[in-house]
């Protein structure tokens, strides 16, 4: 879902020219086979070593070769992926039942391919339409909540998340969240800007459609929908795919109909070369294809899309402040965040990955990782986060000393979700 004409952008090595780390980075997936994981140290290959080893990491001291920073907190940021929340119930991309695993043929839609193709458009709202029921109630599982509690124990400072289901902010408010590829509770309209929630953008689809909307109905009756297992789908007929993206076979796609975004329904804006917008709407009110504006799309950075600078300066803004890095739950598949571990090895802060299978460029994290580590300066386990990170707090609690309790509000306004 994401292209931009002026930023290029390597995937397939994993040394890049040291002046495109000024330039506009995109979401891009990388597609290409990653190694097998790096247990380190050696005794992390079991659940037990693996907290034991997480354990020392997040109480360590600061490493003495770390970079200097004027605004270090001393604590550990996090960058969390789609695995985080696979105990929620929703699929990923290259767990053991992630798409790219099981579904070689997935290729998802681009940026310049939902901004420039009325039909393309259709299919993705279609699918969309399908899949955010399921999306919407699922909840945050055990593994962000105790990302939470590592914020209120001072472990944590910040966190930076790919995913784009809300569970970090809906989880832990008050601990600082980035969502660098942004979000679906809310879209946003290419020409002017304008937000709105995904709530109400969902009634006026269902309004507008509603042949698709008692096919939503019979599939939520009889199950269909319980589960973004993609075997459990393939059973029933459905493909599923990260980020609420149910794909029906054959379905008839092209008939699907979308509305237009209020703001620029109500206020035409000017485009890019001047000239005045139109906004047309068919019979039904959907947006028509004789318009010039008014293009709502989800507010998450699409592959090809460009991540905005200002995320960017704030997610390596976390990492220059932190004292180490943990990823959970993401293959770094993607360089917008592999790029981030690279900041962080480059500022000599201890790395740790916890993640089933293995992750782009992981030997270069660990390569210079001393024998006798303990976890204090590395860790590498390859297990499920919401079975190990709970005990890992358990742990942390029974230690002499930890960081200053961080005093986080039990109310929290979940109206935005």
């Amino acid at each position: 879902m994401r292209y931009s004409a002026h930023a290029v952008v390597c995937v397939d090595s994993y040394t890049l020219d040291a002046s495109f780390m000024q330039k506009p980075f995109m979401r891009i997936p990388y597609t290409g086979p990653l190694p097998p994981p790096i247990i380190v140290p050696r005794n992390a290959n079991t659940p037990t070593g693996a907290i034991s080893a997480l354990t020392r990491f997040f109480s360590a001291p600061p490493s003495p070769l770390l970079a200097a920073s004027p605004s270090s907190n001393g604590r550990t940021v996090l960058l969390t992926g789609a695995g985080i929340s696979v105990a929620s119930g929703l699929a990923d991309y290259r767990g053991t039942a992630g798409t790219y695993t099981l579904n070689k043929t997935y290729r998802p839609i681009y940026y310049n391919e939902f901004t420039s193709d009325h039909e393309a458009r259709k299919r993705y709202w279609a699918r969309s339409f399908l899949g955010w029921t399921n999306l919407h109630k699922a909840r945050p599982n055990a593994a962000h909540w105790t990302v939470r509690k590592l914020g209120e124990r001072g472990y944590i400072g910040d966190v930076i998340t790919q995913n784009v289901d809300s569970f970090h902010p809906l989880a832990h408010p008050d601990l600082p969240t980035l969502e660098l590829h942004g979000y679906l509770r809310s879209l946003v309209c290419i020409h002017c800007r304008n937000h709105l929630p995904r709530k109400e953008f969902q009634q006026s689809l269902s309004r507008l459609n509603p042949a698709w909307t008692a096919f939503l109905a019979e599939m939520l009756e009889t199950g269909a929908l319980n589960s973004e297992h993609p075997d459990e789908r393939r059973a029933k007929g459905l493909k599923s795919n990260p980020d609420g993206d149910v794909d029906v076979p054959d379905a008839p796609y092209t008939t699907f109909r979308y509305p237009a975004c209020p703001a620029c329904l109500a206020n035409p804006p000017r485009l890019a070369d001047g000239s005045q917008s139109n906004v047309q709407l068919d019979a039904d009110g959907a947006w028509s294809p004789q318009s010039t504006a008014g293009v709502l799309k989800p507010a998450v950075v699409m592959f090809g899309e460009s991540i905005a600078s200002s995320v960017k300066l704030a997610a390596e803004q976390a990492i220059d402040q932190a004292s180490r890095m943990l990823v959970i739950g993401s293959s770094l598949a993607t360089y917008s965040a592999w790029r981030l571990v690279k900041r962080a090895k480059e500022r000599n802060m201890p790395i740790g990955v916890l993640n089933l299978g293995g992750v782009r460029g992981e030997e270069s994290f660990f390569a210079d990782t001393p024998a006798d580590n303990d976890g204090s300066l590395g860790v590498r386990c390859s297990e499920s986060v919401d079975k190990i990170l709970p005990s890992v707090v358990q742990n942390l609690d029974l230690l002499p000393s930890a960081p200053a309790m961080v005093e986080i509000s039990e109310t929290q306004d979940n109206s935005a979700f």
